[in-house]
């Protein structure tokens, strides 16, 4: 078996580190390609799995690390390891979090909102009525890509597959903010240029799957737009229309 459980003792307590509780840790697909082998970044085994993470504090030498009661602690690091129920870690490896997010959320935002925010402003410069296409949309990325987006005034398009629960998925996905809701299948058919009646084509594509789905979003992409690649889950070449 490549994983199992193991009971193991909690460190001692440094000058600066804390001893934190798990409230919830996301599984995310790097995760799983961490344990395949398979992901860029692999830790050195045995090792514990999982790179998302809310912890609460539980005990710290230093009374000027207390984190108030309100607050919940993120590990900032990104380091893997933190499918367990305790840990203790460097104070500066972690960061405060408000109450007021739920713990879901919370648990990833080192992770997808940092990965979605940095892909909308990074690569270009995109003003309010500009539009976005984006596969994989109903992914934590995805989602998190249609809620800035909306907050900045970005249009989006966004592409899912073909599932027997597609009213629902398209209702949950404007719910969010999306404006264009799309199957693989509808990137392919005469009836996308409806879309662009009302906004803009894209100036920028994210792409999480490859293959097929990667090359109908580039048809639709502006002159000199720019795709950007974060994830190949159909684990096919991204191919580029010519």
């Amino acid at each position: 078996s490549l994983f199992r459980l193991k009971d193991t003792e909690v460190a001692e307590l440094g000058d600066s580190d804390v001893h934190v509780k798990m409230l919830a840790a996301p599984i995310n697909p790097a995760d799983i390609n961490m344990i395949q082998g398979t992901y860029a970044i692999l830790s050195p085994l045995p090792a514990a799995g999982g790179s998302g993470r809310l912890w609460r504090e539980l005990r710290s030498l230093n009374v000027f690390l207390s984190l108030p009661t309100f607050c919940a602690a993120c590990d900032a690091a990104g380091t893997p390891g933190t499918w367990r129920t305790q840990g203790v870690f460097p104070e500066e490896t972690l960061m405060k979090v408000p109450s007021d997010i739920p713990v879901l959320c919370a648990a990833t935002l080192s992770v997808n909102p940092c990965t979605a925010y940095r892909m909308l402003a990074d690569f270009e410069t995109l003003a309010p009525g500009d539009s976005v296409i984006q596969n994989a949309a109903n992914s934590g990325v995805g989602q998190a890509v249609i809620q800035i987006a909306k907050a900045s005034g970005v249009k989006t398009i966004n592409v899912v597959r073909e599932r027997p629960d597609l009213p629902k998925l398209v209702e949950r996905l404007k719910a969010l903010g999306a404006d264009h809701v799309v199957t693989e299948e509808m990137l392919r058919k005469p009836e996308m240029k409806d879309v662009f009646k009302s906004i803009p084509k894209p100036r920028l594509a994210l792409n999480c799957v490859g293959g097929k789905s990667t090359t109908e979003m580039l048809r639709h992409l502006q002159p000199k737009g720019t795709m950007v690649t974060y994830g190949g889950m159909a684990k096919q070449p991204v191919m580029v229309p010519v």
